[in-house]
């Protein structure tokens, strides 16, 4: 029997007769996997059926009814889902180990039971399941548990079963018999989650399953895994910290904007209502290098500290190092500093650190940033009752920012007395509210109204 021998990347799933240690699309090293096929594994691959015609519809004949959602009854979840489960969807959780991805599905599981919820694992045995939900108290006895690796026998059971809603823990443990490799290759996740969109559909019931992710950051297996799902949900969390945030990176039915936070503790997982009040709790003594700033996660804003430390170096090169903040804006922040105010920084260890744990990727923190890092270098501290709103452009102009409204709400709500705000969604602001608002169009006149 002829045997064809070829090697697919586990990340992109370039395939190439021969290994090589670099793939050329991805460019990651030591990606390959050897997948080797007889002539009849190849013609039973293809999996041909008998053709047909395909039924055809004008638009006009589709009925634009809305699909209801399920609601799972936890806040966070149903914000990053788009308002709730969407029936016959196909989701995907991805997040480091221990994190809390099992723990979020089994809570789930636990307020949807109405819906017959059946959680599949492949990873722990029964037991190991029954003590987890012995530790988070209110997961009802009811709830239909299998321990099942085999795809065949997984699509049977969700076929032919009352369930709703099923959990699939995790992709990578679950293997094909018509797939010649092994679970968690790049083959086997492939048709393991093409067959499982395909149950999904027919079927109309909702499947989640649960992916890991590399010591990168991204998930675990082929990238179109990414594509072939209805939608991508990300837990993100530091190890030092008990918050755990939930983040869409797809989502067909809804926003990809949205976060979900999350607190962990010996019961599980609690909703976050307020995070500004949870971010900005554990500050106590008025310090230099700290700023107060407002940014946007989806549609929600949120008041983050920001921390920065600005110290002579000791060594040749000098240090620039964030936590939580994009390292090369953090570069060009201080590039027009160094120009635009003759501040001197070329000298200096420079840190910066979002306090939380919270990761930002909001140009609206810019000036908030900046501030800190100039606090910082001249040890003057920063009014405790300021919030600071603004995009940094290289000449030194002060940037207009969007959802500026949702912004200074949040300050006012929280009790802020000032707003240093760009000049330009100042003027268009006509909302009265209760907070004094600084507008400035230059970093300079903003940084002079902060740092007396």
């Amino acid at each position: 029997m002829k045997i064809k021998t070829s090697f697919n990347c586990k990340n992109c799933g370039y395939k190439t007769a021969k290994w090589l240690g670099k793939c050329p699309q991805c460019n990651d090293w030591n990606t390959f996997e050897e997948d080797t096929q007889s002539a009849n594994d190849q013609k039973k691959e293809l999996r041909t059926t008998r053709a047909r015609k395909g039924e055809i519809f004008s638009l006009g004949e589709i009925s634009n009814e809305r699909g209801f959602r399920i609601k799972t009854n936890i806040g966070e979840f149903d914000r990053v889902l788009g308002g709730g489960i969407v029936p016959g969807s196909l989701i995907l959780i991805g997040g480091d180990p221990g994190i809390g991805k099992s723990t979020l599905t089994l809570q789930m599981c636990a307020n949807l039971i109405n819906n017959n919820p059946l959680y599949i694992t492949g990873e722990e045995s029964l037991q190991q399941i029954k003590h987890r939900a012995d530790r988070l108290k209110n997961i009802p006895d009811t709830l239909n548990l299998m321990s099942e690796t085999n795809l065949e026998t997984i699509v049977s059971t969700i076929k032919n079963s009352d369930c709703q809603i099923a959990v699939v823990d995790s992709i990578q443990s679950v293997y094909s018999d018509y797939v010649d490799s092994t679970p968690g290759s790049f083959n086997q996740v492939r048709e393991c989650t093409a067959l499982l969109m395909q149950t999904a559909k027919q079927s109309g019931k909702t499947i989640f399953i649960i992916g890991h992710v590399t010591k990168e950051g991204i998930i675990a297996g082929p990238k179109m895994l990414e594509h072939m799902v209805d939608c991508v949900l990300q837990f993100e969390g530091e190890r030092t910290y008990s918050y755990r945030i939930l983040r869409t990176l797809k989502n067909r039915y809804g926003s990809t904007n949205e976060i979900g936070i999350f607190d962990m503790n010996e019961h599980g997982l609690e909703e976050v209502k307020n995070p500004s009040e949870i971010f900005l709790s554990r500050r106590q003594t008025e310090e230099s290098g700290v700023a107060i700033a407002a940014t946007i996660e989806g549609s929600r804003p949120i008041l983050l500290e920001i921390q920065a430390l600005v110290t002579p170096t000791s060594f040749a090169v000098p240090q620039r190092t964030a936590t939580g903040f994009d390292l090369r804006r953090l570069q060009m922040i201080l590039a027009v500093l160094e120009k635009r105010l003759g501040s001197r920084f070329f000298k200096n260890d420079v840190f910066v650190n979002i306090a939380g744990g919270v990761s930002l990727n909001d140009p609206g923190v810019d000036l908030a940033v900046a501030s800190a890092l100039v606090s910082s270098l001249r040890d003057e501290t920063i009014a405790p009752s300021t919030v600071i709103i603004g995009e940094i452009g290289l000449t030194g102009e002060v940037r207009s920012v969007s959802n500026f409204e949702q912004r200074v709400l949040e300050a006012e709500k929280l009790g802020f007395k000032n707003v240093i705000v760009p000049k330009l969604n100042a003027e268009k602001f006509t909302k009265k509210v209760n907070i004094k608002m600084i507008a400035s169009e230059r970093i300079s006149l903003a940084l002079a109204s902060i740092i007396k």
